[in-house]
């Protein structure tokens, strides 16, 4: 079994996967090119166009990541390859941990003591509690069921959605468009945890926005196609006084880097982070990918993702 991996960090990737997998070739995109075109299997995080044009038997790829969008986006991905991806590895915890300091910021009022501390205006708002913040997750999938089901666990009132019906413990889940709708209307917080499909690109959009009670906040860890920007920036208004929405913590960008010409940057509403909420804990990330190799490489079953759904 011959593994081709391609990554930021694809040397420590290779080290660590062989260690696991030490009757494989583990190879980076650095190999020779009569090397690359052996491969049996790609390790892969967004890689070029080419990349995936090499190999001249390919059984399967492996996503080094929980979103496939750039993989399934890239011309070179060829067809009927089974491509798996990692699920959750652990990216569940710090994400949620993410959401728990967006719910704190604007429950709290940091957001508000921030602009007062520019103005020197000492004045002390009223606390909400946390049972009167009702607080909804769009996305139930591996990550997002669990970050709901934190979020449950610190004593917001929370709610998912997904396409389909779920159920979770301690989550009231909707469903379809009238439970989306339904959701929208009944939280203070929104966190977004979409995989990037056709059917949720711009999910928040104009419409969508204005189904939030007045001064809601939104959270997005998720992926950065979910948002329509220039809905958000109505939807947030001039900054100086509270627009519908009451503020924004985005992590997630269509393009990225964020380009320094981005007016999300310098809106007073909005707190920007660099694609930092889930990095991938490595020893749980190559546990799922040294498992998922074997089991391709058996001939056995695994859950792959579905190219026309997107995940």
């Amino acid at each position: 079994m011959k593994v081709l991996v391609h990554h930021d960090d694809a040397e420590r990737w290779q080290k660590a996967l062989a260690s696991r997998l030490p009757e494989a070739e583990i190879l980076t995109s650095a190999a020779p090119t009569d090397k690359r075109r052996q491969a049996d299997y790609l390790a892969v995080w967004k890689p070029p166009e080419s990349l995936l044009r090499e190999p001249e038997a390919l059984k399967g790829i492996i996503n080094l990541g929980a979103g496939v969008d750039a993989l399934l986006n890239n011309p070179g991905l060829p067809a009927d390859v089974p491509i798996v991806k990692l699920r959750d590895a652990g990216m569940a915890e710090p994400i949620g941990d993410y959401v728990r300091y967006g719910l704190l910021h604007f429950q709290r009022d940091f957001d508000r003591y921030r602009r007062q501390q520019r103005r020197r205006e000492w004045r002390e708002h009223a606390m909400t509690d946390k049972d009167d913040w009702p607080v909804g997750v769009l996305g139930l999938g591996a990550i997002g069921a669990r970050v709901a089901t934190m979020i449950a666990a610190d004593g917001f009132p929370t709610h998912g959605w997904s396409r389909s019906p779920k159920h979770i413990d301690g989550v009231t889940c909707h469903h379809g468009d009238n439970g989306l709708a339904t959701l929208l209307g009944r939280v203070k917080s929104l966190v977004l945890l979409l995989p990037d499909t056709p059917a949720t690109r711009h999910i928040i959009n104009d419409e969508t926005l204005s189904r939030l009670p007045e001064g809601a906040s939104l959270i997005n860890p998720g992926r950065g196609s979910l948002i329509n920007e220039a809905a958000l920036l109505d939807a947030l208004g001039d900054g100086e006084t509270e627009g519908r929405l009451r503020g924004a913590i985005l992590d997630a960008f269509p393009e990225e880097p964020l380009p320094e010409a981005s007016p999300l940057w310098s809106h007073p509403r909005i707190r920007v982070t660099p694609h930092m909420a889930g990095p991938t804990p490595l020893g749980e990330a190559l546990d799922q990918v040294a498992s998922a190799l074997r089991t391709l490489e058996a001939g056995e079953s695994l859950d792959t993702v579905d190219p026309t759904a997107g995940y």
